[in-house]
């Protein structure tokens, strides 16, 4: 059922993949969380591959980056891209600024003038980069002046507060900001502003469609939600029969599912999932549903690493039969595979073939040339008896 409401029990599309496709997949996911790491590929870009295929990323940038948008950037579950729609809904969000803690919220209260002026340029000469601003930054004066990281704060402070968005990014990830009224359709801008409790009712009925059956906390965490907003909002849902509540083995603890919640007979898929795919966000409820414990060790040192720099788990029919730390050697045209690690209890040699293939796929969607054989891990030699070194072929 939580496959199923991700859209993993889809059928794959036949033919060219564009924005219908992509539509549907955000129709499913709610959201795109967007991460800087590309040691592999951009985190945005990776759901949609993982439940459609091979794409060109082109067609997702152009969906926040073009007329007329579909996409907008703003703090989702983390800095996402969500449907524009969904805008009104985080108002609320914006008028607190809450999450705009430390630099952003001390310059927006000490330096209203120079948040002002940087407003100011935006407004003038929006798009732009904040490296743009940072070239007319007015110079130092006496001890206290203005210097380059608080035209970041500042920047940061107006996106938060939705003064200001991105109006795409550029070839080095960079945000071009623009004013909000300037990017997203004059429809979306138009449309009142809910009052907090209905937005937090539409936004956790979101949550609940996107993730199928979940717990509270789930329920609140998919879209970032105050703890009593979200408690209010699920409370009113079940009233409404919305939410209806179930019991899942082995949880120990409440569960809800959306009344329109699929069961599908079975879910014959074999993909890799991002560490930033809202299917394992809550590391909880993926070791509750799939006896899965993951966690992302970009930031542990590197003796201290079981499994890897950046892994992905790699789904196999309805469970997750392995894990593979990946890396896209962009200069060399190959996909590294510095480890590949079995799950408990499966098959191993079925594992490694039907991962191997995966690789394979990966590595043509991404343009590399072929995929090498694996440095390490309890997987490592059957992967490599699975042929997963050779040459692959573009399939864009």
């Amino acid at each position: 059922m939580a496959l199923a409401a991700q859209g993993f029990a889809d059928r794959a599309p036949k033919g060219a993949v564009g924005a219908r496709q992509l539509r549907k997949v955000v129709g499913r996911t709610g959201l795109l969380q967007i991460d800087s790491v590309n040691v592999l590929q951009r985190a945005h870009y990776l759901p949609a591959y993982s439940r459609i295929g091979a794409y060109d990323p082109a067609v997702l940038d152009s969906a926040s980056a073009r007329r007329p948008r579909w996409l907008f950037e703003y703090w989702g579950h983390e800095a996402s891209l969500l449907p524009v729609e969904l805008q009104p809904l985080l108002r609320w969000r914006m008028a607190r600024a809450e999450g705009a803690w430390g630099g952003p919220r001390s310059i927006a209260a000490q330096r209203p003038d120079f948040v002002a002026w940087v407003l100011q340029e935006v407004r003038e000469k929006g798009p732009v980069t904040a490296a743009e601003i940072e070239q007319d930054v007015p110079k130092p004066k006496d001890n206290w002046g203005w210097n380059w990281s608080d035209v970041k704060k500042a920047l940061e402070w107006l996106f938060y507060s939705g003064e200001i968005t991105s109006a795409g990014r550029t070839t080095q990830f960079a945000r071009r900001y623009d004013l909000t009224e300037r990017v997203l359709p004059a429809a979306v801008m138009s449309v009142p502003t809910p009052e907090p409790a209905e937005a937090y009712r539409r936004l956790v009925e979101m949550s609940a469609r996107a993730l199928g059956v979940a717990a509270e906390p789930e329920l609140r965490d998919y879209y970032r939600l105050p703890l009593d907003g979200a408690r209010a909002a699920i409370a009113d849902l079940a009233e409404a029969g919305v939410l209806i509540p179930t019991q899942v083995e082995g949880w120990g603890r409440p569960a809800w599912r959306h009344r329109d919640a699929a069961l599908p007979r079975r879910v014959a898929v074999s993909t890799l999932v991002s560490p930033f795919d809202p299917l394992i966000w809550e590391r909880g409820r993926t070791e509750r549903l799939f006896d899965l414990r993951y966690r992302i060790e970009i930031y542990v040192p590197q003796a201290q690493r079981v499994h890897g720099y950046y892994v992905l788990p790699f789904l196999h029919g309805g469970r997750f039969a392995a894990r593979v730390d990946l890396k896209a050697d962009r200069k060399a045209g190959v996909l590294r595979v510095p480890a590949a690690w079995a799950e408990p209890g499966v098959d191993e040699r079925a594992t490694a073939e039907a991962l191997a293939a995966e690789l394979r796929r990966l590595s043509a969607w991404l343009g590399l040339g072929e995929v090498a054989a694996p440095e390490r891990g309890d997987l490592a030699s059957a992967l490599a008896a699975a042929g997963v070194r050779g040459s692959v072929s573009s399939v864009l």
